[in-house]
């Protein structure tokens, strides 16, 4: 590899401590795949409590771009979903999406709904940099707050390697 992506890749990701991988996994979950960050960002912070801050802001990244990913997804397959999408429950949902606009994408942070509403908000051509916002604040408040319990309800550090 060459000196200079190696010296690239080891500012970008801090490999020594996880943080790529943290990125990568919270990248994944905020797709539509069934995949949880939570625990991947609690076992780091665990064996270096020292990165609370970093590794909650490189989840957040990683979880924010991956919802950005999910708008851009809902975006391109709008022609799709208007063959079969026309329930009543559906259209009160998509009614109610509008009005709210991209300050929905706030929501980005729920369980199981939360991703694929960065989907429907790009479907419903919200604008892009908005809803990226609001899920920026969701999914920071979700990493925040349950970083922070989780913490709380497991305290205590792990052993030292060797120790």
């Amino acid at each position: 590899m060459h000196p200079w992506l190696e010296s690239l890749l080891a500012l970008l990701a801090l490999p020594r401590f996880g943080l790529s991988t943290l990125f990568l996994v919270a990248f994944v979950s905020a797709t539509l795949l069934p995949l949880g960050s939570e625990p991947a960002l609690f076992g780091l912070l665990k064996l270096n409590p020292e990165l609370f801050w970093p590794a909650v802001l490189v989840a957040t990244a990683g979880n924010t771009l991956g919802g950005m990913v999910d708008w851009w997804m809902g975006y391109g397959v709008h022609h799709v979903a208007d063959k079969w999408g026309h329930s009543a429950s559906h259209v009160k949902a998509l009614e109610w999406l509008r009005k709210l606009g991209p300050k929905a994408c706030i929501l980005s942070f729920l369980p199981v709904v939360g991703d694929p509403l960065c989907a429907v908000a790009g479907w419903l051509r919200l604008p892009f940099w908005p809803c990226a916002g609001w899920m920026l604040v969701g999914k920071l408040g979700r990493y925040l707050v349950m970083t922070t319990a989780l913490l709380e309800a497991f305290p205590g550090t792990l052993p030292a390697a060797g120790g």
